[in-house]
């Protein structure tokens, strides 16, 4: 395991990042053996092993070095935002007033703009054997977005194989807020050579969100029943894959699901994730209304630990809000705008099974 985690600072920690010094990281294990390793660039969920057969299984996508870290557009493993996903062109309004964020994904914002979280090197508060603490200010204009937000991120390693993330944030002007962990699963291993399309998937999710070209949510939330998108009962993700057009739109699943209510109460399991050979399972528990998943359809050519990726190497299960939801206000709560003097505050567990 020392062998492990001193590759790992090896790749992570030798080279400057974006500020110009190096990384620092913080490993967790568990009794089990069961690891998750984080760097304060993007807080950023960088490993996660798993005792396998005599073996440790890494099951998350990674880059290779800092170096094609700084490169890559897949935000591995970061925590993105201020607002994950997409913005549309960049701009909303809040109490009256018109602002524009940076666009970065075609006309529209996505994860935060140009200088998104990913590249923030965030503050170590607290670290134990279990337990990282990663803190960050964001300055008023940061992106272009209104108001100090103070974010406090938790990642917890459980006994009972859960890695926990706690989001904590507080505004002092009204502004969209929507904090999430941008990981990429293969549950085969990162090295397998299996896809995400050989994974099992279940979503407590009666609806989906359709989008237009650019992948902003037309507004509909529409039922998944009779589509390709009804995950309600475990399905293999290839088995209709591209099936539709609204599959097509985004080159495959790159969609938000609604979670039914009943789910969202931190307790209950929201997502099962299914290894191709059963011989993982990970749940998802979370006090989120919603999910992107996103099956890993622009990967390609992008550089990773064992090889250079192609597409769905791995799928992206991220709890959030809706996409776009500061100019659809129709959305309610679901929106993701926190009100000054508020405070966000929500968990997501993935628990593993193996």
């Amino acid at each position: 395991m020392k062998t492990y985690f001193t590759q790992l600072e090896q790749a992570m920690a030798q080279t400057p990042s974006f500020d110009g010094q190096i990384a620092k990281l913080i490993h967790l294990t568990n009794a089990h053996g069961m690891t998750a390793s984080f760097m304060d660039i993007g807080a950023t969920w960088l490993s996660c092993t798993l005792p396998l057969d005599g073996q440790r299984r890494e099951v998350l996508l990674r880059s290779p070095t800092m170096a094609e870290h700084m490169k890559q557009d897949a935000y591995f493993g970061s925590i993105v935002g201020r607002f994950a996903n997409r913005i549309a062109k960049g701009q909303f309004e809040v109490d009256g007033k018109r602002y524009q964020v940076g666009v970065n994904n075609g006309e529209n914002s996505l994860h935060g703009g140009l200088e998104g979280f990913d590249k923030k090197r965030w503050t170590v508060v607290e670290c134990s054997e279990n337990q990282v603490v990663f803190s960050l200010r964001s300055q008023d204009c940061d992106q272009g977005y209104p108001g100090n937000l103070d974010i406090k991120v938790t990642y917890t390693l459980t006994d009972a194989n859960e890695l926990s993330i706690a989001y904590e944030a507080y505004t002092d002007k009204t502004c969209p807020v929507n904090l999430t962990n941008h990981a990429y699963f293969n549950l085969a291993g990162e090295d397998s050579g299996a896809k995400s399309l050989d994974h099992t998937l279940q979503l407590n999710a009666d609806y989906y969100l359709p989008t237009d070209s650019g992948l902003i949510p037309t507004g509909e939330k529409k039922p998944v029943f009779g589509t390709s998108f009804d995950f309600t009962q475990p399905k293999r993700i290839g088995d209709e894959f591209l099936s539709e057009q609204d599959q097509k739109t985004a080159s495959g699943y790159d969609h938000t699901f609604v979670f039914k209510p009943e789910v969202i109460d931190g307790v209950s399991t929201a997502v099962v994730l299914i290894a191709p050979k059963e011989d993982v399972i990970m749940k998802v528990v979370t006090t989120k209304p919603a999910i992107q998943f996103y099956s890993g359809n622009f990967l390609a050519g992008t550089p990773g630990v064992s090889k250079t990726y192609e597409l769905y190497d791995g799928l992206a299960l991220e709890t959030q809000y809706f996409p776009d939801g500061p100019n659809k206000p129709e959305w309610g709560l679901n929106s993701g705008v926190l009100n000054s003097g508020d405070c966000y505050q929500h968990q997501t567990v993935y628990q593993f099974e193996f």
